[in-house]
């Protein structure tokens, strides 16, 4: 944003007195922010891509593939249909970069200084430590690992697998380069260059962005507040205890942690009606603020979500916002799963309205449903269960799994309604 705009943006901002807002309109504000208020009017660019993830700030990446890897479905909600090469091709063509912040994620390069600094001096995430220690103990393996990528150029963990099945002996076996490259990662000495079949591919990070050699880190504890202020902006609206999760900073915040940001005008205190703390929008927001307060931020999309968007990733925040107790159930055994293995929340008009427990089957074509649950006390109208029998449709179709079979929906009498809205899909 230009800096004329800021301060214009400041100004609006500081000249409000502290808006009170309705849940439903702290909800559209938090939805337009995120990408996910109106459905996309216009057919989805590289370019719109890559900005929907600086929109954003970051990307979270997970490998489960029973729907679609979660980094390409987040972009999918917002954008709709596009090809999944282009995420892999942002990445190859250096607009994005891996790092660790709320988790594994992929992040505009420009804020690639910020997330070094951060994450060399402050960031103690188990990779980064775990780093630290390998380092301590095998730094000759390592410098040989750096060495052989130096000479030979990227390379891939698979690239040191034994054909044979049997554990070897050095940095050549498989467990060990693998850590070591793991290592290697979190110190920053080395980089994702790319990815291949979403199997990282690592580079020598100078080599990746040349402009690391000569670069300046900015000054640590300054980036700590920036990623602060950078999760207000992307949130669109919160209360203080929310923020850290974003870029899984700590400590929690306390209201009072905000107060220099309010006193410098970068963020501003808001009433949200049923908060018992304030909330929180950035100065960038003063207009999506203004149009939400006057009710104009208007909820029309509809569609899925993946278990790892941001949206939802922080639980009490989502419970908050939307009335939505959301657990990731992958990684529960089976027998403790509530609802299955990959659910995605339904978003339908500013509302989370349900789950889908679903697995595209690629090679067969069909799209499963193996259960639709919606949220008590949801009653929809035949045009809201079309709208989201015609999100289930987009979904398929983008998988290039256009059949879609529906096994169970909940509550009773759901199932045959919502077959019939997908054969009018």
């Amino acid at each position: 944003m230009l800096p004329a705009l800021i301060a214009i943006n400041k100004i609006a901002l500081a000249s409000m007195t502290s808006p009170i807002l309705t849940l439903a309109q702290a909800r559209h504000l938090q939805l337009a922010a995120q990408g996910l208020l109106t459905t996309p009017r216009r057919t989805a660019t590289q370019l719109a891509l890559r900005q929907c993830i600086a929109q954003m700030q970051l990307l979270q990446i997970d490998t489960i593939s029973v729907v679609a890897r979660s980094p390409y479905l987040v972009l999918f909600s917002r954008l709709g249909a596009y090809p999944q090469a282009w995420l892999d091709a942002a990445l190859a063509e250096g607009h994005l970069f891996e790092t660790w912040a709320h988790e594994a994620c992929f992040a505009p390069t420009d804020d690639l200084l910020l997330h070094r600094s951060y994450n060399q001096h402050i960031r103690r995430h188990w990779g980064l430590l775990n780093g630290q220690a390998v380092q301590a103990r095998q730094r000759v393996q390592l410098d040989g690992l750096l060495a052989h990528i130096e000479a030979s150029g990227p390379v891939k963990s698979s690239h040191f697998a034994r054909q044979d099945g049997k554990t070897g002996n050095g940095w050549w076996d498989r467990k060990d380069e693998k850590r070591w490259l793991e290592a290697l990662f979190a110190s920053g000495e080395l980089m994702v260059q790319r990815r291949d079949s979403f199997q990282r591919v690592y580079d020598l990070a100078h080599r990746v962005h040349p402009r690391l050699t000569d670069a300046v880190l900015p000054e640590a504890a300054a980036v700590h507040t920036d990623f602060i202020a950078k999760s207000i902006l992307a949130l669109g609206i919160t209360q203080a205890r929310w923020v850290h999760d974003y870029f899984r900073q700590k400590p929690r915040l306390k209201d009072a942690d905000l107060d220099a940001l309010v006193a410098q005008g970068i963020v501003q205190r808001v009433e949200v009606q049923g908060w018992t703390v304030p909330g929180y929008v950035h100065h960038a927001n003063a207009d999506l603020l203004q149009q939400a307060t006057a009710d104009q931020l208007r909820a029309s999309h509809t569609t899925l979500l993946s278990p790892f968007d941001p949206l939802v990733w922080d639980r009490e925040r989502a419970s908050a916002m939307f009335g939505f107790d959301y657990r990731i159930e992958c990684y529960t055994p089976e027998e403790k799963r509530v609802y299955g293995y990959f659910v995605l929340p339904i978003l339908h008009k500013g509302a989370l309205i349900g789950r889908l427990d679903a697995k595209a089957h690629r090679a067969l074509g069909v799209f499963e449903v193996k259960a639709l649950y919606l949220e008590e006390g949801v009653k929809l109208s035949d045009a809201a269960l079309q709208a989201v029998a015609s999100a289930i449709q987009r979904c398929a179709d983008w998988h290039g799994t256009k059949q879609v079979q529906v096994v169970r929906a909940v509550p009773d009498g759901l199932l045959g309604r919502l077959l019939g809205a997908l054969a009018g899909a």
